[in-house]
């Protein structure tokens, strides 16, 4: 069973300012502690059998300077690689190129935190959505890495994921992870009715809600 307010509020989210040779850029950041060493977590964020057991099948070489694809989502190139703390790597989607770093810290317990970084440029997609247009694809991302690590030996089961997805459960999690990345649109000091509403539309564009 999966505690939807639980998971929300074990992740935290902040976003920042880049300034790019291309212009001003968005930097959205999500972080959760997981009960695993950093030699592990590593392993669960670059060995692509575990990697399709709690985010997506990906092809391609994980090496510094290899490019690789996610099924039916973003590929890229992979741009620097530091074993076992970090690596950064081009996100290219839709025709749209920005960047992510993953960060792993090891923490107090045997625990390790996980951080990741999204950098891209402001556009209209960004006006209309705000960070929820990535921020709850990248929620969906560390709730399926928590599970993965509760049960690191199950298989990744895709029709149980999309029927969860579309159960009230679901969309809760859709709906929560929306408000939240409002929360942080609003810390960062964007209008609370324009996060709202950016709040909003995210929701709707993943769940087909009002």
């Amino acid at each position: 069973m999966i505690d939807v307010t639980e998971q929300i509020n074990s992740v935290r989210r902040t976003l920042g300012d880049r300034v790019l040779e291309a212009g001003t850029a968005r930097v959205l950041t999500i972080s959760q502690s997981y009960d695993t060493d950093l030699d592990d977590l590593w392993d669960v964020v670059t060995v692509p059998e575990r990697i399709e057991r709690w985010f997506l099948p990906v092809s391609g070489e994980l090496r510094e300077g290899g490019k690789y694809q996610f099924e039916g989502n973003a590929g890229g190139t992979v741009t620097r690689c530091d074993r076992p703390r970090s690596f950064a790597a081009t996100w290219e989607f839709g025709g749209q190129v920005s960047w992510i770093e993953v960060r792993l810290t090891p923490e107090a317990g045997g625990r390790t935190r996980f951080v990741l970084e999204h950098t891209a440029h402001v556009d209209d997609h960004w006006d209309t959505y705000g960070p929820g247009a990535v921020g709850v694809g990248w929620d969906s991302g560390l709730l399926g890495l928590a599970m993965h690590l509760g049960a690191p030996d199950t298989p990744r089961d895709t029709d149980a994921i999309m029927a969860w997805m579309g159960s009230a459960d679901g969309k809760r999690f859709m709906w929560l992870s929306s408000q939240a990345w409002a929360e942080a649109s609003v810390a960062a000091g964007v209008d609370p009715a324009t996060a709202e509403k950016q709040a909003a539309a995210t929701y709707a564009a993943y769940t087909g809600g009002e």
